[in-house]
């Protein structure tokens, strides 16, 4: 039988590269308030999800990143309750958060609605956790909601966005981390997706200079695969206000069931840092 398959390539003249997946067929598209987004069957990755042309996720290896999203900052923290996600509307880092059970609230908060609704038909293992009572799903403008937060009101805040670029760029900006520095507690940390380390050492540079300026005395970055995104390896930068950064909380860790990736031995190798990173 002929071959009736296609391909879906991600380009960046950016960087120079690109990155494409087989599909089968397309399953979904639309144009929501804020966004174009397809939803492709691949032969062998699963479902994808495209947003305005680039690729944020697929079911075969979206585990990498919402695992290292989460528990490494969760293991950070002494003894987090509320936590705070922005963006995320795939529901995966939802998930993982929830799999702490000494968390008592999480709110997300997503400005695109169609982004979970799609999520729950054709990536349903990752809102598997959308109906706990623990969990809030607010679809408005997380950057509002975080300039009008109570102080001292936030354990935990995951920056769970899309890349850099239009309405997303906001949220890597030295106004958007005072906003989170005033709602995090004394002990309070943030973690925001940063990009390849490798393709985008600008961006993290900077990301580096504003938290800092935004009142963040500890600031460390953590690297993981993710074969999907540009380069194939991504990172998380996490930032605190208190200038010593805290030893992990091991213990636990070997109680949090459906992990894939993320263990003890994980989390220390991703905060190693390669030495053109350092230098910079």
């Amino acid at each position: 039988m002929p071959d009736t398959s296609q391909w879906f390539t991600e380009t960046s003249d950016a960087t120079g590269s690109g990155f494409a997946l087989r599909v089968s067929r397309k399953l979904h598209e639309e144009q929501s308030e804020y966004q174009k987004i397809e939803i492709y069957e691949t032969t062998d990755w699963g479902n994808l999800m495209v947003i305005d042309d680039c690729i944020m996720l697929t079911t075969r290896d979206n585990f990498l990143y919402h695992e290292m999203m989460s528990h490494p900052v969760l293991f950070t923290h002494p003894d987090p309750k509320r936590v705070v996600i922005i963006g995320g509307g795939d529901c995966g880092t939802l998930r993982e958060v929830l799999r702490h059970p000494g968390v008592q609230q999480v709110t997300q908060i997503d400005i695109d609605e169609r982004v979970t609704r799609l999520s729950e038909t054709f990536f349903p293992e990752l809102c598997e956790s959308n109906d706990d009572p623990r969990a809030e799903l607010l679809f408005i403008d997380g950057i509002k909601w975080m300039q009008q937060a109570e102080a001292d009101s936030i354990d935990i805040i995951i920056v769970d966005s899309t890349d850099p670029v239009g309405p997303g760029e906001v949220l890597f900006s030295e106004a958007f981390y005072r906003a989170c520095h005033h709602a995090l507690r004394p002990d309070g940390l943030i973690v925001q997706q940063s990009e390849s380390p490798l393709l985008h050492r600008e961006l993290l540079k900077r990301m580096y200079q504003d938290m800092g300026s935004a009142g963040f005395a500890a600031i460390r970055t953590l690297q993981f695969p993710q074969p999907v995104y540009p380069g194939g390896w991504w990172s998380a930068t996490m930032a605190m206000s208190p200038g010593a950064w805290p030893e992990p909380r091991y213990t636990g860790m070997e109680k949090i069931a459906g992990l894939r990736y993320f263990n003890r031995a994980i989390f220390d190798a991703s905060l190693a840092v390669p030495a053109f990173m350092a230098e910079e």
